[in-house]
This record gives structure tokens, C-alpha cells and sequence, in this order.
């Protein structure tokens, strides 16, 4: 039974349109995520879901495994989950972020092997300590707490847990850690999410991991001290170039 990543892209972007494409550094995008993945040693296939020719055609021009979807799935899990109803021998299924081009191979293979450890998880996820204030409130960044069992308790985008009693002086976080959009699902489950209850945590947030969390199902915590940086905007893109430019020379 294999272990398989599916890497969601879409042509459309609110803020950085064509994202996938984008070449400054004579590969698209999508590419440098492939290939990062490659670097997983728990990975046996790797295939980009799109709904988009264009993004087929690239990842097959450069080798490597593309899938078209249906171009009317709300998340990107749906998509993911699309992919993973026509791969049957799949067992783990691992949901990489289209735009993270440095996701390390060796941060994978950690959420699989935090997976495979826990046989009562249906999926695990990966979060990283907040050492910034501003993280910490910032809506846009999510955060979750974990039991001592190294299970999720909640997520939200307020800042939790709450210190009551203000930040120290010295400006030390209260323990919080940064959710970081990196899944692996045991393949049955990822397949029966659609169909779990309407969640009005998961509404109120707009975090549709709480779907799960809400319907009683566990989700597995792992922490890592560097995670991957994700695209979002034109200006990430021009620092991940840069970032590779020094890299190359």
C-alpha cells in the first residue's frame, strides 16, 4: 500500500494569479514544489491535482505525475480528495501546499511517520512554535493547542491559549504554537470528510479542520522548529527567488 502526495494548484489567485507558473527562476513554481517532495524518502508517488491545462501541461514537461479535477471544489482538500478516490493502492495520503517550493523532504517524512504512530488518528498535521507577538494575533495565522497526548484540542485564528494575565515583561510567549497547512490522512478517512456533519466551529473560523474536530475525530500534532514558507503574495515570491538565486551561485 503506498504512500502518496497530491499537491493541489490552482491557475486562479486572488493576490498572485498564475502562481503555479511563475518562472523567474526558469521553472515554474510547481516545479520547485515537486521536487522538494522527491526529497521525502516515505513518499512512493507524488501528483499535482489541478483543474487548470495549463498547470497539466507544465508538470508533465517536466516529468512529472498531473491529474485534472473537477473545477468546483470549495477547498483544497476536496480536490485532494478527488485525487485520492482514483488511487486505490494509496494507504497515507499527504496534502502538500502547492506553493511551498522549500517544504523539506525531511518535514514530510515526519508527518508521516507521526501518522503511522498513531493508529487512532485519522490524520496528523504539523505546527511550529510562535515566537513573534505578532503572529500570535494576527487572524490570518492559526493557531492550535494540543493535549499532552500530542492531539489537537482546537485551532482558531484568535490568539490561544489566552494569557490572562498580559505577556511578560521580557515579551515571552504564552505556549502557542502555529498551525502549518501540511496533512497526511489515512486515505478512507480523506475520502469521508465531505460527508461529515456541517460544523459551526468550522463556519465561524473558516478552518475546515474543525469539521473534523467537531465530529469526535482526533488529529495528530507534530512540532517542527522550521517550516517551509509559503507564496502568497508577489512580494514572498521575489524573496523565495532570491533565496534560490543565492542558493544556486
Amino acid at each position: 500500500m503506498a504512500i502518496v502526495a497530491v499537491i493541489p494548484a490552482r491557475y486562479a489567485s486572488t493576490r498572485l494569479p498564475g502562481k503555479p507558473l511563475l518562472s523567474e527562476t526558469g521553472r515554474p513554481l510547481i516545479r520547485h514544489v515537486v521536487e522538494s517532495a522527491r526529497a521525502a524518502r516515505s513518499l512512493q508517488r507524488i501528483v499535482v491535482a489541478t483543474d487548470d491545462e495549463r498547470i497539466l501541461e507544465a508538470v508533465h514537461a517536466f516529468g512529472g505525475e498531473a491529474m485534472m479535477t473537477r473545477d468546483d471544489h470549495a477547498t483544497g482538500t476536496d480536490r485532494v480528495a478527488e485525487v485520492a478516490s482514483r488511487i486505490p493502492e494509496a494507504r497515507i495520503i499527504v496534502n502538500v501546499q502547492g506553493d511551498e517550493p522549500e517544504i523539506a523532504g525531511e518535514t514530510i517524512d515526519r508527518l508521516v511517520a507521526l501518522l503511522e504512530r498513531d493508529p487512532e488518528a485519522p490524520m496528523a498535521t504539523l505546527a511550529t512554535p510562535i515566537r513573534d507577538e505578532s503572529v500570535y494575533r494576527d487572524p490570518s495565522c492559526v493557531k492550535v493547542v494540543c493535549s499532552h497526548r500530542d492531539r489537537a484540542l482546537y485551532f482558531s485564528r484568535s490568539p490561544i491559549p489566552c494569557h490572562r494575565d498580559g505577556l511578560a515583561a521580557s515579551g515571552t510567549l504564552p505556549i502557542a504554537l502555529l498551525h502549518l497547512g501540511l496533512y497526511a490522512y489515512r486515505r478512507e478517512f480523506l475520502l469521508s470528510i465531505g460527508g461529515l456533519p456541517p460544523s459551526s466551529l468550522e463556519s465561524s473560523e473558516k478552518l475546515e479542520q474543525l469539521r473534523v474536530l467537531q465530529a469526535g475525530h482526533p488529529i495528530a500534532i507534530g512540532v517542527v522548529d522550521e517550516p517551509g514558507v509559503g507564496i502568497d503574495t508577489p512580494e514572498d515570491y521575489r524573496r523565495f527567488v532570491d533565496r534560490w538565486r543565492t542558493r544556486e551561485h
